[in-house]
């Protein structure tokens, strides 16, 4: 039997997310649709339709400034700028769905613990257990001065901090109520019995938390876990806490050393290597014949905005880009930090002697994800190509445009793989954790490290 493919849909609240310039095409709507919630809903039963997994909402807190030493260029062209908070849309979204998860990026540097723990248990229980957590670091360094955030931690620090952050929230999801503490016991006048609900009495070095968690045990206790580092921090902080990873390979080599070392390490931090989804992202053009699907990508690239991703790539990469000449190739230059960017680059093409312009032109239209461009069929088998060479789980679709780029897929590609057995053709689990895991798995799994260390309820209860 054929390997099932998870599809999630990626995107976020603002224009173009990772295709610049394309609020200019006559077939984009987000320039208007990202703040009209019913553009949100009407994409996610489309993606519902499609028997898609989840939608995956990114999120920034800042503006990308590097490029030219300010965020000018980014405000130009609209570079995830102005972006709204994607929390407010998945309500409405989950009440017109039944099936479709939502997974949204939120932030350890900038939101407590005990507030991060709230909003998605609420989100959980108005979603019926369909609720994802994207967890992220944030680096932009306006927005940890908006924020008012020391920004002088490390890289690695910040995934120290990180690391209680998850302690303290898995304390309050898992160990503060007892599964039965909420009785509703009209006769006694009882509505929660007081011995179940616990505080977690957390004293770290970056937090302290009394608790005891102020919502009770959601669908999936713990929401479905993604994390997309692929540092080599990164990578032991997803080993140790993700239940899912959105990664970006330029090639299928490159993809399957990277899926064999996450898996990897998750089987060292004492998990199954196969209890985390793997997902690549990848962006899609597709039309009935190859010739159609090549002049749409000809026409994306005639609405691009070059400069708008160079400011991206910049903010990205931490060097700016502007001090060079547009068509000076960068393995000319003796820095260690355009260097550093260069070794980025020949990942994708070793053999392309990369310039400003080159890096700007390849960006506009779908950033730094693999295209895929052709008749579904064709489509259809890069997909199986990528799935059963690299031992990846799934993919995060990322469009050109919306929500026509994400229509074409449900309509022509989605058919053709259920056709071939490899794309669920009706959901089979009631929360998202299931639809990944299967039908029964709707909290965290045992080897997971939220439940190496138990809370006495629990130790009483054999857990």
């Amino acid at each position: 039997m054929p390997t099932q493919i998870h599809l999630n849909g990626f995107t976020q609240c603002c224009v173009n997310h990772h295709s610049e310039g394309q609020w200019k095409h006559p077939q984009d709507g987000t320039a208007r649709g990202y703040r009209d919630v019913r553009y949100w809903v009407e994409l996610a039963q489309l993606l519902e339709r499609g028997c898609f997994d989840s939608l995956f909402l990114a999120d920034v807190h800042g503006t990308y400034s590097v490029y030219k030493g300010s965020r000018e260029t980014a405000v130009r062209h609209g570079v995830q700028f102005p972006s709204n908070d994607p929390t407010l849309i998945i309500s409405a979204m989950a009440y017109a769905t039944q099936h479709l998860g939502f997974a949204c990026t939120y932030s350890t540097t900038y939101f407590a613990p005990y507030q991060t723990a709230k909003l998605f248990t609420t989100l959980d229980h108005l979603s019926n257990g369909r609720i994802g957590w994207n967890i992220v670091t944030s680096y932009l360094a306006d927005a940890n001065a908006n924020f008012g955030i020391d920004d002088t931690l490390s890289h690695d620090e910040r995934y120290d901090r990180a690391d209680e952050y998850m302690d303290v929230v898995y304390k309050l999801w898992e160990h503060s109520w007892e599964d039965d503490a909420l009785v509703r016991d009209a006769a006694r006048d009882v509505f929660i019995e007081p011995d179940r609900v616990h505080q977690i009495d957390h004293v770290g070095r970056w937090f302290q938390v009394p608790g005891p968690h102020m919502c009770e045990p959601s669908p999936q206790r713990t929401p479905i876990l993604f994390q997309a580092g692929q540092s080599g921090r990164g990578t032991n902080f997803a080993a140790k806490h993700a239940e899912a990873i959105f990664c970006v390979y330029p090639h299928l080599d490159a993809c399957t050393r990277g899926v064999t070392k996450i898996r990897a390490a998750t089987a060292a931090a004492g998990r199954a290597a196969d209890g985390l989804k793997v997902f690549q992202g990848i962006t899609v053009v597709v039309a009935p014949t190859a010739e159609e699907a090549q002049l749409k990508f000809a026409t994306h690239k005639r609405y691009a905005s070059p400069e708008g991703s160079l400011a991206l790539f910049s903010g990205w990469a931490g060097v700016d880009i502007s001090t060079l000449s547009p068509d000076q190739p960068l393995d000319k230059v003796e820095s260690n930090a355009i260097q550093g960017v260069l070794g980025i680059l020949r990942e994708i093409d070793p053999d392309k002697r990369w310039t400003p312009r080159d890096i700007g032109e390849s960006m506009s239209v779908g950033s730094i994800m693999p295209k895929i461009v052709g008749t579904p069929a064709q489509v259809a088998d890069e997909l199986e190509r990528w799935m059963d060479t690299t031992g990846i789980d799934g993919f995060n679709i990322v469009p050109i445009v919306q929500p026509g780029g994400f229509r074409d897929f449900v309509e022509m590609v989605v058919p053709e793989l259920q056709r071939r057995g490899r794309v669920r053709t009706a959901y089979d689990g009631d929360t998202l954790r299931e639809n990944f895991f299967g039908r029964g798995q709707r909290h965290l799994a045992a080897d997971h490290v939220a439940h190496r260390t138990l809370p006495p309820w629990k130790l009483r209860q054999g857990a």
